[in-house]
């Protein structure tokens, strides 16, 4: 019998167009964070993997506006910042070039070590991180500007899901965003996305998930299959909310269109647990549109712009006399310089005239000397 061809699944490449539209994004420190921070930095890049720049280096002589001028270049859409203070560790999210910005206070955080620590058989993979994550936002129908403002923020940090074009293999991981109302905080968790077979004990998916066990120790099939010593809670059969019907191959064994499966999230790490606290209309500056324990009333809303708008016009004024006095030294440095340029064609004019003179003194003295000798000549003759 001919063996069928098995049809091959082509990827197309994205255009220059949709990758300019990809969100993408610098994970940095700002000031001494510690090495626990430090690592935090590493987890929240490996998250946001494959838009982000996974080995940034951050030095103390870099400045907010020197990755602005980089980001500009690079595509780069947003900024996450952690600093440490005394009491708190902070993260700041903004939008380059012109904000908003989201400020955070990290109440409490686990890496993604001590994540894969606590489980028995954790599962993780490179291969999870060449796409982004799935972004699931949930209980954000909140009252309030600052909710407004959090999600549309959040969710342009990743790329937008078609759910009609869309690879089913490409859903790999999940980043879960879960608001607490009786807290007022925000749960940060980290998920990879895998499938199980469903309807059949743990006995009978060893054989189909993977090759055929040791059998030696049994009289028969059967004892192995309904040995209740190899059975647990995890074989009971899954319930009809986490079972889905594959609409397109999945990676793994067997995972094929139109099996049933049943869905299983692997936490991945890092948690965060995030409280917010401050929303600035601009760039890490700018009108506060939102504080978390600061009210205030219009007239002082209203002498807080005044005042902010007063240090804008001082900023723009010394930086307009800058402008002048880079262009006063700029002209200052022209003249001298074709002042230098003239004194040496003086130089060389004179030097040449002065040749010129030598040259006319030598042919008078050889006219000269021509003359005696024709004299001389004669009175001989």
């Amino acid at each position: 019998m001919a063996k069928r061809k098995r049809k091959t699944r082509t990827h197309v490449a994205p255009t220059e167009e949709e990758m300019n539209k990809i969100p993408k994004s610098f994970v940095m420190r700002s000031g001494i964070v510690g090495s626990s921070v430090t690592a935090l930095v590493r987890d929240v890049r490996r998250v946001l993997e494959p838009n982000t720049a996974s080995h940034l280096r951050e030095r103390r002589s870099n400045r907010l506006k020197d990755f602005v001028m980089v980001a500009g270049q690079l595509g780069v859409t947003h900024f996450l910042i952690f600093s440490r203070t005394e009491k708190n560790v902070n993260l700041r999210i903004a939008r380059v070039p012109r904000g908003p910005t989201l400020t955070f206070r990290v109440i409490d955080y686990a890496l993604a070590k001590d994540c894969l620590a606590l489980q028995k058989h954790p599962k993780t993979s490179d291969t999870e991180y060449h796409k982004s994550p799935l972004l699931v936002l949930n209980n954000f129908q909140q009252s309030g500007k600052e909710f407004k403002v959090m999600t549309v923020m959040l969710q342009n940090m990743f790329p937008s899901v078609d759910v009609q074009t869309m690879q089913l293999s490409e859903a790999r991981r999940v980043l879960l965003f879960n608001y607490n109302e009786d807290t007022g905080t925000i749960d940060m968790r980290h998920y990879s996305i895998g499938v199980k077979t469903t309807g059949v004990s743990k006995s009978i998916k060893r054989v189909i998930n993977t090759n055929l066990p040791n059998l030696g120790d049994y009289e028969d099939i059967s004892d192995y299959v309904l040995k209740e010593a190899i059975i647990s809670e995890s074989d009971i059969e899954d319930g009809p909310e986490s079972t889905v019907t594959l609409s397109q191959d999945y990676p793994g064994r067997n995972n094929r269109r139109n099996e049933q499966r049943a869905v299983r999230l692997h936490e991945l790490g890092p948690r965060m647990t995030l409280e917010l606290t401050k929303v600035e209309n601009g760039m890490c500056g700018g009108e506060v549109l939102y504080h978390r324990y600061i009210t205030k009333s219009q007239k002082e809303i209203a002498a807080s712009e005044r005042k902010r708008q007063k240090t804008l016009e001082e900023k723009a004024t010394r930086r307009e006399q800058q402008e002048q006095n880079v262009e006063k030294k700029k002209a200052e440095k022209e003249s001298a310089k074709k002042k230098h340029t003239d004194e040496k064609e003086g130089s060389d004019k004179e030097e040449e005239s002065d040749d010129n003179e030598e040259e006319e003194e030598d042919d008078m003295q050889l006219n000269e000397e021509d003359s005696q000798e024709e004299e001389e000549s004669e009175d001989e003759e």
